[in-house]
């Protein structure tokens, strides 16, 4: 039955969970990964041959998560931001209407058809708002929406710092960034006490922002007096390993022995194992999920290198080949051969019915029309992928079921997936770290 807005935080039953720094059945400490969500799912029953959903599909209802998608789940829980689901001043989230109703009426577990294992948190999505004076959220409707929505964890209002003073430096803050880390500091004290008023039943966790080493650590020292013992770390996105080494050492000097630490944006799974020496037991990031569609090169993950996708453009679905084809620049119907050219070379190689030179010349042939001569060539790099291959060795659920179609860049279908792929990658990776 639907609660009503009345029906807020006190009526909610998380599910019971292992501590955020245990790996449940090993005995030994991780680092909890965190997927912030962005309604990323895709269509089991996608026909990749010709293109197309089948008629059937109800979206809501037949599309899968990664958490569905692969196995093992290739994270210990997501993330969710008030943003993405309300809006905020950029204008409407990502959620449509119905989307929306339905994570308030089933709550963010059965929405998202979570696992016992999966744990939750959520956030306000304080970019979204980052170029306002104030958070545009206030604290009784952001405990709501965790409380509502029954997320195992909650993180207060916070206002993004974007700047940095190395310890050793004599230089001043900006009067801003003073403001807008006493802001936060605000926004948590009143957040925590919304909670105990509310009887919430989330875990509340701090959100500290600083420019440096000594200014997370006051953040961090005033979040534990007021009673917070998870701490979430904002505005490191842009910081060097090496400079969030240094605001975590001297975090260090104030953080109690039980409180926990939370890398929001943060995925350094070359230093996790020196942030987990100093408190950091959970982070999120979307780095290697968008990696797959948004780096130039960087799109197919292993656990020890990286490949670039081949780019295969829709002539009917890519808006910078549509231009080409409505300016006169390129024939459709060339553009339509050659794209169909491509796709049939590349399922034939993966079936090792043609060699790796004449599908290289088929690329090239459908790279010049839609590159024209002025644009650098990919062919080097689909060389060395369609050499090695790696889908062939790679053991996900994905990569197995569909081969070579997960290495080409071409719609959501198809990169979402490969997508998916990066981030079992990143478990394996975090899986075999020794952490404490």
């Amino acid at each position: 039955m639907e609660r009503t807005p009345e029906q807020s935080a006190s009526h909610q039953h998380p599910v019971e969970l292992p501590p955020p720094y245990l790996c449940a059945g090993k005995g030994k400490s991780r680092v909890k990964f965190y997927f912030p969500d962005s309604q990323d799912l895709v269509s089991p029953t996608y026909d990749f041959v010709n293109d197309e959903y089948s008629p059937y599909r109800v979206r809501q209802r037949d599309d899968v998560y990664a958490h569905q998608a692969v196995t093992p789940i290739p994270y210990d829980g997501i993330l969710v931001s008030k943003a993405v689901v309300d809006g905020s001043m950029k204008g409407a989230g990502k959620y449509s209407t119905p989307q929306r109703e339905r994570l308030y009426r089933l709550g963010v577990r059965n929405f998202f058809r979570l696992p016992g294992t999966c744990s939750t948190i959520g956030d306000c999505g304080a970019f979204n708002y980052i170029d306002e004076e104030r958070p545009p959220y206030e604290v009784d409707e952001v405990i709501d929406f965790y409380g509502r929505c029954g997320f195992d964890a909650g993180i207060s209002i916070d206002h993004i710092i974007f700047g940095y003073i190395p310890q050793e430096s004599d230089t001043e803050p900006e009067p801003a960034w003073l403001e807008r880390q006493q802001i936060s500091l605000e926004l948590a004290e009143n957040f925590l006490a919304g909670t105990k008023k509310n009887g919430a039943r989330f875990e509340p966790v701090g959100a500290a922002q600083g420019w440096g080493p000594d200014s997370y650590a006051h953040s961090v020292a005033q979040l534990q007096k007021m009673g917070y013992r998870r701490i979430a770390l904002g505005g490191m996105v842009p910081l060097k390993s090496h400079e969030i080494l240094a605001c975590l050492r001297a975090i260090d000097e104030v953080r109690n022995h039980d409180t926990e630490l939370h890398l929001l944006g943060i995925n350094r799974v070359d230093s996790m194992e020196q942030f987990a020496r100093h408190g950091v037991t959970s982070f999120d990031s979307t780095s290697v999920f968008r990696q797959a569609f948004m780096d130039d090169r960087n799109n197919y993950h292993t656990a020890t290198d990286a490949y670039t996708a081949i780019r295969v453009p829709q002539v009917d679905g890519n808006p910078a080949l549509k231009r080409l084809i409505l300016s006169g620049s390129v024939s459709q119907a060339e553009a339509i051969t050659a794209e169909r050219a491509c796709l049939r070379a590349l399922r034939e190689f993966d079936g090792e019915e043609t060699s790796l030179e004449d599908v290289l010349t088929v690329l090239q042939a459908y790279e010049s029309l839609v590159l024209g001569p002025k644009k650098k060539s990919y062919l080097a790099l689909y060389e060395r992928t369609l050499s090695d291959a790696p889908w062939r060795a790679c053991p996900c659920a994905l990569c197995e079921k569909h081969g070579i179609e997960i290495a080409i860049f071409r719609g959501s279908e198809r990169n979402k997936r490969r997508g998916f792929h990066n981030l079992t990658v990143l478990e394996a990776k975090m899986r075999s770290l020794t952490f404490g």
